[in-house]
């Protein structure tokens, strides 16, 4: 699937432990139908071919609304799953090296706290950088804070777009307004809600009007 900076608006990430009474793969198509238009598949607790399985699920639901599927940390697994790319920390593999792997055509975001961790990715071929966390994170209570103002100065020093992400919700998107990014990655604010397509609706609308 080409790559389009437009599909950084609103960038789900799953977190199956978040649903309140309902299957990953119905609370990912009601999260497209109220906006998403980028999903990660994160699911830390299970094994590759677990990845790999869940992943073939959910491929016909974002490829029926042309929206890319991407997996957390193994780029291996989404490789073998015909996912659309992967996203990869300061500790996985190099970009340099699942390009060189890859391709051209497969999706490749990295995360980026400095600016010089976000140079380093655009050089090494990454297509977009993941930015936080901008707030206290309910799904990674360790992760290193970044200010609104370094958040900026990340995405002004690349051409790549870039997603800013942690702890994001439809009331607090306010405070990192016009600060570069292209959108914003939730977790919870999504999947942990009681209504999951309400909930999408209602952080597009917030996120449109901070760009």
């Amino acid at each position: 699937m080409k790559f389009d900076k437009k599909q950084l608006l609103l960038y789900a990430v799953t977190e199956r432990s978040c649903l309140r009474g309902v299957s990953l793969e119905e609370a990912v198509e009601q999260a497209i139908l109220g906006g998403v238009t980028c999903v990660q598949l994160r699911e830390k607790n299970i094994t590759q071919e677990e990845v790999i399985a869940e992943a073939k699920k959910l491929l016909p639901i974002c490829h029926k609304y042309n929206v890319p599927l991407i997996i957390n940390d193994d780029y291996e697994a989404a490789l073998k799953s015909g996912a659309d790319g992967v996203h990869v920390g300061i500790e996985d593999a190099p970009v340099a090296e699942i390009r060189k792997r890859a391709g051209e055509g497969f999706i490749i975001g990295a995360t980026a706290k400095t600016v010089e961790q976000a140079k380093l990715a655009e050089a090494s071929g990454a297509d977009y950088l993941g930015v936080g966390a901008v707030f206290p994170s309910p799904t990674k209570t360790n992760a290193i804070r970044i200010t609104p103002q370094q958040l900026a100065e990340i995405c002004g020093c690349v051409d790549i777009p870039a997603v800013a992400i942690g702890g994001i919700t439809a009331e607090n998107v306010h405070e990192i307004k016009s600060c570069g990014q292209s959108g914003i990655a939730v977790v919870s604010a999504i999947f942990g809600a009681e209504d999951v397509k309400k909930a999408a609706v209602e952080l597009t609308k917030a996120v449109k009007e901070t760009l």
